[in-house]
Order: C-alpha cells, then structure tokens, then sequence
C-alpha cells in the first residue's frame, strides 16, 4: 500500500534508534567499486536508494551480499561500465558512479540522474572537475560517455561547496596519479563519512582549512576493510521536529548532536529544551512552539536543506511569524500547498516562505511529491487534530527505512 495513515494530536513520548545515514552510504558503496577485495559496511539502512544503489554495483560486476543492515561488496571481478538508466535515474547521488568507475575502469556510460524533483542540480561542476584530471567527455541524447588514459591529479576549484561534485572528485582523485587538491570542498558530515571508508581502505586524503580544502594523493590500490555508517543526521532532526510539532518528549539513540548543532540551534530558538549525551539526544518540545523570526537554509555547518519542509511543518504552529529562505534548492517549497490544506498559513515570495502560526493543524488527504516533504507531511500528521492520510509513501521509503516503526516508537499512532 503506498499510503500512510497517521492519527494525529497527541503528544508524542518514547525512544528509537536512529537509521545509518542515506547521504553517507550512497556514496560510501559507490567508493567500494574503487577497493580490490570485501568492503564490509555496517549500520546500513534498509531503504529504496540504497537497494538502487546495490542494483547499480550488480550492474558492473560487483557481488553483493546484504543480511541484517550489513553490505558486503566484492569488487575484485568488476568488469562492467554502463550503468543501466532504470537504477540512474530513481535517484540523483548515482552520479557519484562516474567518479568511482573512471577511477577504477578508465571509462563509464551514464545517462543524466534523475531523483526528486526539487531542483536543477545540474552537474557542470562534475563534469569540468573530471576534465582537468584528464577525462575527455562526449554526450549523445541523455547519454554521457566518460573516459581517460588515466587520471591525473590537480587543483579543483568549485564553484560552490557542492557535496556531488566533492565526492566526485574524491573518488576520481584516490588511485590518480600524483596530488589532486579540492579548494570549497564540502564540510557535510557525509563528505567526512566518505573519506574515512576510503582512509579505512587505504586511501590518502588529508584535510586542510578547516574542511574546505582537500588533499589527495594518489595510492595504487585499495584494500577490503569494514567501517560503520554513522546515524542519519536528517532522519533525526525529522523526528525532532516532529516532536517539536506534535509536543511532548522523545529521545533519539544514535543521534550525532555535532551534525545538528546548526538544528538543535533553531530548535532551543523555538523553545525546545534538550540534553545530549554519548548514546543519542533527547528532546522535550515546549507547550507552544515560538516562532523564528529569519532561518536561511545554507551548507554545513549551516542549517540544511533537507530539514526544510520538516521546518515549515513544526513552524505551521507557531505563536507568531517566522521567515524561511532557501539558498540551495530552487524548488523546494512544494510541500507549502499541502500543510496549507492542512490548514497551515504560509505563503511563498520567491525562495522564501512567510509562516503565520495557527493554533492547530487539521488531517486531510494529502500527498508527497518527493522524499523529505513527505517526511515533513507525516510529522504534521503528527500534529493535526484527526486523521491524515498521505499518498505516495514511495518518496519516503527512499530515505527513511519502515518510517511506521519509528513513529510507532515515539509513541504516535500510524
């Protein structure tokens, strides 16, 4: 059934453990195509983009094992460099793929990713980094043909600190000949999860600037290792503002309070009060939110992109007005028609959302039409006086494994 069912109004009390992160192992098991031998990865989370992701590594020759959140890839035979559209376009962080098999086969097919649509996201960047490592280009339809005689190292310098285009370069940059240094490198905990697997396996990245820069020196190969993919910073700021919304007190195992200082920051600003320990953070939300009078989502260390919608959500019922802009994506406010139907007063002025808060939120049918509004619907649901129903589970199952099981956790009743 790809629909979800949330009674809402009552508040929310309970603990869960927090899933291992989307954002880190996409790129982390694109990375183990570059590894002559096992990667064991641990921690791994059950969802649609990383079975996309284990059916793209298949598609090139990787034997893959998966048994109780534990990938194993064997990468020694891989052979293969078409990666089939059908996995390509479900999601957008298959790019990373190019980076991964120029640096292990010297060439690779790939048609344009595809994903949620919330905007452009265009991959110049990607593509003019690769160029100045030797890699030539040709495009035919949808199609783009990568290949090299073999990677150099240089200096990259992007445009914008993008997490794509830094993984990118990253794992193009690992087994190239000689230095390869990323000046505006992205600091995303994400990035930091990708240069340990590799480090683990061998590979030799050092970090300069506070992040920003990155230096690779090229090594002639990588060895099998294990690593843990750490706990999804969204997934638990998506559930801390849930509990924002809906009230009462949660507490959330795993959680990494340092990739959400930037959250727990609006969140305290909002009147929640928190405590964070070895094992995970927990959260008591106030009687009332309070209202944030300007959040601009930007880069890490910055508030995220991603915690946006579930923003908006928890905001729809605050005492006052609040302001959100959003910087990195152009289309990601498509979540504002829906809470409105449920009765949230918001409206959008360009790449901002003007939030007047509502004493409550009422169920209705509504819909997702991509992965973290519908995460942020669901934690409105929470909220609402009645019973929400929300279309298109789908989008959520890409990023949030059994999404049901947590909020039953928490104590909501879904």
């Amino acid at each position: 059934m790809d629909s979800i069912h949330i009674c809402g109004g009552y508040p929310l009390s309970g603990e869960t453990r927090i899933q291992g992160s989307k954002n880190a192992v996409l790129p982390i098991l694109a990375a183990t195509v570059l590894v002559d031998g096992v990667s064991t990865l641990d921690n791994c989370p059950d969802i649609a983009d990383v079975q996309c992701m284990v059916r793209l590594l298949q598609s090139v020759g990787c034997v893959v094992e998966w048994e109780n959140g534990q990938i194993r890839v064997d990468a020694r035979h891989i052979g293969g460099i078409s990666l089939p559209q059908k996995y390509v376009s479900r999601m957008r962080s298959s790019v990373v793929m190019m980076g991964a098999i120029l640096g292990r086969m010297g060439r690779v097919t790939i048609s344009y990713p595809g994903g949620c649509v919330i905007g452009k996201r265009p991959i110049d960047m990607h593509l003019e980094a690769f160029a100045r490592m030797g890699v030539a280009l040709s495009e035919e339809g949808n199609t783009l043909t990568a290949w090299t005689r073999g990677l150099s190292g240089n200096t990259v310098t992007l445009a914008f600190p993008s997490v794509g285009a830094t993984e990118n370069v990253i794992l193009a940059g690992v087994l190239a000949e000689g230095e390869t240094l990323i000046r505006n490198a992205a600091r995303e905990p994400e990035i930091e999860a990708l240069c340990g697997f590799l480090k683990c396996a061998g590979a030799d990245i050092q970090k300069e600037a506070g992040g920003s820069m990155l230096r690779i020196r090229g090594v002639s190969r990588l060895s099998g290792c294990r690593y843990r993919v750490p706990a999804d910073r969204i997934v638990a700021g998506t559930y801390l503002l849930g509990c924002m919304a809906a009230g009462g007190s949660v507490c959330l195992k795993g959680a990494d309070s340092d990739a959400l200082s930037a959250v727990l920051a609006v969140i305290a600003g909002m009147g929640g009060k928190y405590q964070c320990g070895q094992d995970g953070i927990t959260l008591t939300a106030p009687e009332r939110v309070q209202a944030i009078s300007y959040v601009k989502t930007e880069v890490y260390p910055g508030y995220p992109t991603d915690l946006q919608s579930q923003l908006l959500a928890a905001l729809a019922l605050a005492d006052g007005e609040s302001i959100v802009e959003e910087t990195v994506f152009e289309n990601r406010f498509r979540v504002v028609p829906e809470l409105v139907r449920m009765g949230a007063c918001m409206e959008t002025e360009k790449n901002r959302v003007i939030i007047r808060g509502v004493r409550a939120l009422y169920g209705k049918k509504v819909a997702a039409e991509e992965l973290r509004g519908g995460a942020a619907l669901c934690m409105a649901a929470l909220a609402a006086q009645g019973d929400t129903h929300i279309a298109n589970r789908h989008f959520i199952d890409r990023g949030y494994q059994a999404i049901e099981q947590d909020i039953r956790n928490l104590g909501g009743r879904i």
